[in-house]
């Protein structure tokens, strides 16, 4: 008999298929999160270091990547 192949498991990353890098979508979660601010004031501080990303994108990440109680 022959050995059977075992596959590795293959890990994907929650990020996948996201136009930003995890980078970015975790800075401006954690900007919004740990300082209040609102998503046009992440959005204004993204576009201060040449990330240009909208308001509603921001309030999209901040839906997706936190619990929800």
């Amino acid at each position: 008999m022959g050995r059977r192949r075992v596959r590795a498991p293959v890990w994907t990353s929650e990020f996948a298929g996201f136009r930003f890098p995890a980078e970015v979508i975790v800075l401006a979660v954690r900007w919004y999160l740990r300082y209040g601010r609102s998503y046009r004031d992440v959005e204004e501080l993204l576009a201060e270091r040449g990330i240009v990303v909208d308001h509603v994108t921001v309030y999209r990440w901040v839906q997706r990547f936190t619990q929800r109680c």
